[in-house]
């Protein structure tokens, strides 16, 4: 079975979202753990969560992902900067827990001039201060497309960061198809080989979740801008190759396309009409 979702919103609560996947043929969903642009989280409501967590047994989801807000910059040139980030990851990995076993997203950040290498140091901070020993929540490294100063725009600059977290077991890592053929890995041409060289650096056992987007730009333009499925530089063929690699095919796929909930439907009809059981 396809495990495919999109991004919700979570105006309406986390029960709604479950309701609106449903609604549009998802088995899963991705949401921001509170505003993309800012830092303010709405107040946990229990039976809201409760909701969700019915509605996630009764029609056997796959893990969801909840995606930290772009504001959050764990490498940045400012300390307070870096300081607002580790407290927000703190507080979203803490109300994670009301979702236990479930994926946490966030881009790595940008070291802004400061050098890759000082990036990966702030960055293997952060973790190490936040992390619990305890928790349920796999935490995720997103592939970046190598836009300005981004720290994650290769497989290496991944695999340091994991390896020098202390405790890895809750570390992954969720591959964006958008991100890494703008970076220059060609998903399109030699998707066998993309896989060989992110198990050799990474690991696909750290593999955990897939931001499927097409892309606006032509392969290694380093630009991030998603396009609808299809009728991007990647095109479906290379989807249909994505979406139905052994290696992957068993991964929760997640939408990130220029889409409202109705784009969104359509899309995972498309998806699954192509996937092979």
């Amino acid at each position: 079975m396809l495990k495919i979702g999109c991004h919700l919103s979570t105006t309406k609560g986390f029960t709604n979202m479950g309701k609106e996947a449903l609604e549009i043929g998802a088995n899963t969903f991705q949401f921001f753990t509170r505003n993309p642009r800012g830092g303010k989280a709405k107040a946990i409501e229990e039976k809201d969560i409760q909701g969700l967590i019915k509605i996630i047994n009764e029609n056997n989801f796959a893990k969801i992902l909840a995606h930290a807000p772009y504001t959050l910059n764990g490498c940045s040139a400012d300390e307070n900067t870096r300081r607002f980030a580790i407290e927000m990851m703190a507080d979203d990995l803490k109300r994670m827990e009301y979702l236990p076993n479930n994926l946490y997203n966030f881009h790595p950040g940008s070291h802004v001039k400061q050098g890759v290498d000082v990036g990966i140091s702030y960055i293997v901070d952060m973790l190490n201060e936040v992390l619990m020993p305890n928790q349920t929540t796999k935490v995720l490294l997103e592939t970046m497309a190598g836009k300005g100063t981004e720290v994650g725009r290769n497989f290496e600059e991944i695999a340091e960061i994991i390896n020098r977290v202390e405790l890895k077991n809750h570390m992954g890592v969720c591959l964006d198809t958008c991100h890494i053929y703008d970076a220059g890995y060609d998903i399109v041409n030699d998707l066998d080989k993309v896989l060989e060289e992110f198990d050799k650096i990474i690991g696909l056992d750290r593999l955990y979740a897939i931001h499927l987007n097409d892309s606006k730009n032509p392969f290694k333009s380093h630009k991030d801008r998603h396009e609808k499925i299809g009728a991007g530089f990647i095109g479906i063929d290379a989807v249909k190759n994505i979406i139905n690699h052994p290696k992957l095919k068993h991964l929760p796929f997640f939408l990130e396309t220029p889409n409202e909930l109705d784009g969104y439907a359509k899309e995972i009809d498309l998806l699954k009409s192509i996937y092979e059981e």
